[in-house]
């Protein structure tokens, strides 16, 4: 017999593997911190016995690139993310681009984060496409020695591994982490058949 109540409302399911730079941390549905709630982070930097770092990957912004800075083409504008709630007065960028960004540093998986600076903005007024290859970020999400390993143990976020650097940079809001609930083990896919707010049902 499926044990459907298993299914539907486990979320202590044990992590099968580690949280590391060039991993994603899938936010549990529970999860109600407005920065948080339905995020996929990129873990840019991480070490468990000094600070961590990461990327929300889809909580798009009202903002436009050219409302942040200066000598973008209005034509070619593209969006701005919320990359956590640490250093909002920060404006940085992962790509996919490789070496046709000079001064980019490969994180893992075929994702890059910074470069030069004008080379990137020659890129977006050229009309090069952005979706899959850029994404801008303002702030970042950020922990201290041990805080992601108890948050984890705690079960608010899952670990996943992803299959396409390209695909990361695609694609925002709820339906984005759904689609990496999806993608991710089956033991999560009841995840998928949790409300966001369980007391409006």
């Amino acid at each position: 017999m499926i044990d459907f109540e298993r299914i539907l409302f486990n979320i202590d399911i044990p992590a099968t593997i580690d949280a590391a730079a060039g991993t994603l941390l899938v936010a549990e549905p529970f999860l109600k911190e407005e920065c948080f709630a339905h995020s996929v982070i990129y873990i840019v930097d991480h070490a468990s016995d000094s600070s961590s770092m990461g990327v929300v990957l889809n909580h798009i912004t009202r903002h436009r690139l050219s409302d942040l800075i200066d000598g973008i083409d209005s034509a070619h504008d593209t969006p701005v993310f919320c990359g956590g709630p640490v250093g909002a007065n920060r404006l940085f960028f992962m790509h996919t681009l490789g070496d046709i960004i000079p001064q980019s540093q490969e994180i893992g998986s075929g994702m890059y984060i910074g470069g030069d600076f004008d080379c990137m903005r020659q890129y977006i007024n050229a009309g090069y496409p952005t979706e899959g290859k850029i994404r801008f970020f303002i702030g970042y999400s950020g922990w201290s020695a041990r805080q992601l390993e108890d948050e984890i143990q705690s079960n608010v976020w899952a670990v996943s591994g992803f299959k396409s650097a390209k695909r990361l940079l695609k694609g925002h809001g709820d339906s984005y982490w759904h689609r990496t609930v999806r993608s991710m083990d089956s033991r999560f896919r009841g995840w998928l058949y949790h409300p966001q707010n369980p007391h409006a049902n």
